[in-house]
């Protein structure tokens, strides 16, 4: 599944979430020079980049530069089949995980839980490996840089967008949980664990439920409904 996300205004200023500061160190990592870097922070900074659409290992947009337009294409290592399931398994283990993510925050505990078992969540420099249609002699070049950067802001945001590149979106993450809660015990009942987790998904999505139709009825001027606040 590809989700694509509107073009992001220009900002200053760096992340401000802990593992929004991994993505801009390992996006530091990957340049190769000092001037890149800066050139694409700059890029970033303008506004330049257009909508970044994010699939499973890739990241792809297209950035301006005066009258031309040149397209970035990202690939980050995707999670293979047995380490997503890994990853699932380290989400469902602690009461409240499912719910922080979807809240947008990224327990810290949650990303050393899924070191130990081998799953690197946050990439490394040498893992964002990006090309551009640009002449620019190297890889990445400032256009790329400036990707990486904005993609950094989208996961600074939400870490579930990290997620998503590293293969597991929001939809096949609730979905993965959803099925760990199908096993029933020697009785036909389900786990007290299982129901544990039941709840925490279904509180966490309708959470997060809520909190878009409130913001399509205040986008849209509309009144609010006291069942929803």
């Amino acid at each position: 599944m590809r989700t694509t996300y509107p073009r992001q205004a220009g900002r200053r200023g760096g992340a401000r979430s802990w593992w929004g500061k991994a993505w801009q160190r390992a996006v530091e990592e990957a340049a190769f020079t000092e001037s890149d870097l800066r050139a694409g922070r700059a890029v970033a900074r303008r506004g330049e980049v257009g909508g970044i659409s994010i699939g499973s290992g890739t990241v792809l947009a297209a950035v301006r530069e005066g009258d031309d337009a040149w397209t970035v294409e990202v690939s980050v290592p995707e999670l293979e089949d047995e380490q997503r399931r890994a990853l699932v398994d380290v989400v469902a283990a602690a009461t409240g995980r499912v719910a922080a993510l979807l809240a947008g925050d990224l327990p810290h505990d949650l990303v050393e839980h899924a070191e130990e078992i081998g799953v690197e969540l946050l990439p490394y420099g040498g893992e964002l490996a990006a090309t551009c249609t640009c002449p620019h002699a190297l890889d990445p070049c400032p256009h790329a840089l400036a990707v990486l950067a904005q993609t950094g802001w989208l996961v600074d945001a939400d870490p579930l967008v990290l997620f998503a590149v590293r293969g597991l979106d929001r939809e096949s993450l609730l979905a993965d949980l959803h099925a760990r809660t199908a096993p029933a015990d020697l009785d036909g009942h389900a786990s007290a664990s299982a129901v544990d987790l039941a709840d925490d998904v279904e509180v966490a999505a309708d959470a997060v439920l809520r909190a878009r139709r409130l913001v399509e009825l205040l986008e849209a001027g509309a009144d609010l409904p006291d069942g929803l606040l």
